[in-house]
């Protein structure tokens, strides 16, 4: 297992390298850094003072040097103006350039600076993983024991009436985008539309305190998608246990129809379903863009939207490196328990 892991991590850490590359170059092309400019100067700038200011910011070095910098792996540009003023990556404003550091890129904690919310990217991007945590964990609560009952008694006899409609339930549920069942559950629950205004059609309260009414619409409008997305995988997977030989031979042994499936077909059966069920984090650290959007929640996502709307580069990179660990991580932790699940696998 030590071998495998460190293997995983190896490959981890090129994977992630790669992909935060390719997110670097695209967003450093020269029509995102053109607005970058124009949003921080004058929209009426011209081409040669946009030259100028890409040049003394650093800019317009090689791509793979400032990579290394935005790292942390490659010394710091700096620059030194008309009157002998010494500026750079890591030299705040102000400060005294001989006290700056070398470095100052991820590696050592310097996730930038958001042109945007204009605060430090590190502890943005803190805060608002927290509240999107927040929603993740209340979907998961909700999607994954729904999908789980629904999925097993769906499988547990095949092609029964019980079967039929719980997985027309499930197929309707993963048809629907989150954003059309968010909007339904706006118009229905809380508008003036039908009266029935049991719920906020916001989420933006929740920020400061979730509870019944701020909250359920979001969660609701994630865990509906996912619901019928793990429930068909659970069935497919309990359905197929089910014709094994070994539960033909508990059956005539005497082992009661219900013992059979809570102590031998369930726990093969939730093999497949667990993988589903952990890529659904991933999915949901990026998924919940539109529903933070529709209900206002600032989280993660909505950060997300923010950052690109804005041609924020310094974020849109560290929510890229964010989504990116997650989903390794993830995948990861998937393989270690898709190997406990199952004792037939056994990692060298």
């Amino acid at each position: 297992m030590g071998t495998f892991l460190l293997k995983r991590f190896g490959v981890m850490l090129l994977t992630a390298l790669c992909l935060t590359l390719i997110v670097f170059y695209l967003t450093n092309l020269d029509p995102n850094l053109e607005k970058l400019v124009k949003s921080q100067l004058d929209m009426r700038t011209s081409d040669a003072q946009v030259e100028a200011f890409l040049e003394r910011n650093g800019y317009r070095q090689n791509i793979f040097k400032r990579y290394g910098e935005w790292l942390g792996v490659a010394p710091g540009w700096t620059h030194t103006t008309e009157t002998g003023e010494i500026t750079g990556r890591c030299i705040p404003a102000g400060s005294d350039p001989a006290d700056a550091p070398t470095f100052c890129g991820i590696l050592q904690g310097d996730w930038g600076f958001s042109t945007v919310f204009k605060e430090s990217i590190g502890g943005l991007i803190l805060d608002k993983l927290s509240l999107t945590g927040v929603l993740m964990f209340w979907v998961m609560i909700t999607m994954v024991p729904a999908a789980l009952i629904i999925g097993v008694l769906a499988g547990m006899r095949e092609g029964s009436k019980t079967d039929r409609t719980l997985s027309t339930f499930s197929i309707i549920t993963t048809s629907t985008p989150e954003y059309v069942s968010g909007v339904v559950f706006i118009v229905v629950f809380a508008s003036s539309v039908t009266g029935l205004r049991w719920f906020k059609g916001t989420a933006a309260s929740a920020m400061d305190g979730a509870n019944w009414e701020n909250f359920t619409l979001p969660v609701l409008a994630l865990a509906l998608y996912g619901v019928g997305y793990i429930a068909r995988m659970t069935r497919a997977s309990m359905a197929e246990v089910m014709t094994e030989q070994y539960i033909r031979t508990a059956r005539l042994k005497g082992v009661s129809f219900w013992g059979v499936v809570l102590k031998h077909a369930l726990r093969n059966a939730l093999i497949a379903p667990f993988t589903v069920i952990m890529l659904q984090i991933p999915w949901l650290l990026t998924g919940v863009v539109i529903i933070e959007t529709l209900f206002n929640y600032k989280g993660f996502g909505w950060t997300l939207v923010q950052a690109v709307g804005n041609n924020d580069i310094e974020l849109m990179m560290a929510v890229s490196v964010v989504a990116v660990f997650v989903v390794l991580f993830t995948q990861l932790i998937s393989d270690i328990g898709y190997a406990f699940l199952n004792p037939r696998i056994r990692v060298s």
